[in-house]
């Protein structure tokens, strides 16, 4: 049986590199939905709205700014 997040057996070191691990995580997961949805954007863009060199250029700069933006809120 799983030990509950809030009893007393649980050291309070392991309860925060539990937690920490787990924010770590739900970021890492943002950043993959965010990129697949900039991508998929930028496809779009490319094949269907004929303008590739605005599709490369936005992302490009786009996957600089998630990339930057996750870097700095780590």
């Amino acid at each position: 049986m799983a030990t509950p997040l809030g009893s007393p057996d649980i050291p309070a070191q392991e309860l925060r590199e539990h937690q920490e691990t787990f924010h770590s995580f739900s970021k890492l997961v943002l950043f993959a939905v965010l990129h697949v949805t900039l991508v998929l954007a930028c496809l779009a863009l490319a094949f269907l709205g004929h303008i590739p060199v605005l599709a490369v250029l936005l992302g490009l700069g786009g996957t600089l700014a998630l990339l930057v933006a996750f870097a700095v809120t780590s």
